[in-house]
């Protein structure tokens, strides 16, 4: 299950992409309205970053994107696996965390989606 910010417009159109991308295959759902704790996730993470939980644990950013592209099995799953190569993660690292840091200047996005004092 991927889960995301669903108060931001940006994430919310970022995942709606997603289930388009992996064919509907990997769940999703906003974190405030999913049940965390059962999940094993904690409120503050998923307010800093999309979060999915599978078979082999829990991934945080473009890792989580990452895993969930590669549990999907479509043809995106080869995306997943690049994104995981060791010099594409690097600057996968950086471009997620530039990304999520200025989602709410991105289109779609609002002054909702500005992660507190980032």
């Amino acid at each position: 299950m991927l889960i995301f910010d669903g108060d931001c417009k940006f994430c919310s159109s970022s995942a709606r992409a997603f289930v388009r991308m992996t064919k509907n295959r990997i769940a999703t759902a906003p974190y405030q309205r999913s049940d965390l704790a059962a999940l094993g996730l904690k409120l503050t993470d998923c307010e800093q970053a999309v979060q999915y939980v599978g078979d082999r644990g829990i991934q945080s950013g473009h890792l989580a994107i990452a895993q969930g592209l590669i549990d999907s099995k479509t043809i995106w799953s080869m995306a997943g696996y690049a994104l995981k190569w060791p010099v594409v993660t690097s600057v996968a690292f950086v471009v997620y965390h530039w990304v999520a840091k200025n989602r709410h200047r991105l289109p779609g996005g609002t002054p909702a989606c500005a992660i507190d004092g980032r």
